[in-house]
């Protein structure tokens, strides 16, 4: 017979599963906004970041109740503790949503840069790592939160080359430099997302496996 205290603690996953599509929704908008040139996309991604901030501030105060009032231990315990850890990085992928969004709306009121198809690649593999990340966080599934540390270093690739093409077009063409620090700083959030996608993989095998692995080099090796 489920207890209270596990009734809570369901009632806790599905608040943190709810921020998570949320966030998801959000990165999603935001690449769509970048890429289509979608201004009014990009001012949805900004106005609604708030319901997210919301979110995390119920799922803190959930927490926060079953850690005082019902002194869980062991599994539980960890999976109170990841679940937080999840969702301060769900916060945060809120917010690098919003500086895509902005920096689209921007770019969207300029001439469109000559060449995107790094830019392309990476928002669909920062997507990926987040929807990979939170599929893991539903299914209680280390292994594939594992999956996403591997491709967190195709993600710092793509980059480095999105940002190696923007600084050589400023070089010989000076005009478009303004639009270019854009792109620069649209590639470091999504970048970011990766990162922040990682992290939560890095607590869902927290939560399942009770191990640690960040600041750990993820390979194919740790996969099998």
């Amino acid at each position: 017979m489920e207890t209270q205290f596990h009734v809570k603690l369901d009632a806790l996953r599905a608040k943190l599963l709810e921020m998570a599509a949320r966030a998801q929704n959000a990165v999603e908008y935001a690449t769509v906004a970048l890429l289509q040139r979608d201004v009014e996309l990009a001012e949805r991604v900004i106005r609604e970041d708030r319901l997210i901030d919301e979110i995390e501030c119920e799922v803190d105060d959930m927490s926060l109740r079953l850690l005082a009032l019902d002194a869980p231990v062991a599994v539980d315990l960890r999976s109170i503790v990841g679940m937080m850890r999840v969702a301060v990085n769900l916060e945060r992928i809120g917010d690098q949503a919003v500086n895509i969004a902005r920096q689209a709306k921007y770019l969207a009121s300029r001439p469109a840069l000559p060449f995107e198809e790094n830019m392309h690649e990476l928002c669909s593999v920062a997507l990926d790592m987040l929807k990979t990340s939170i599929v893991a966080l539903r299914q209680g599934d280390s292994l594939l939160a594992r999956e996403v540390c591997r491709m967190d270093e195709e993600c710092d690739d793509l980059d480095v080359e999105v940002i190696k093409e923007l600084v050589n077009y400023m070089g010989y063409e000076s005009p478009a430099v303004k639009r270019a620090v854009a792109a620069i700083l649209t590639s470091r959030s999504l970048e970011r997302v990766g990162d922040l996608a990682t992290n939560i993989g890095e607590a869902v095998v927290f939560i399942i496996e009770g191990e640690s692995i960040k600041h750990k080099i993820c390979s194919q090796k740790n996969l099998l």
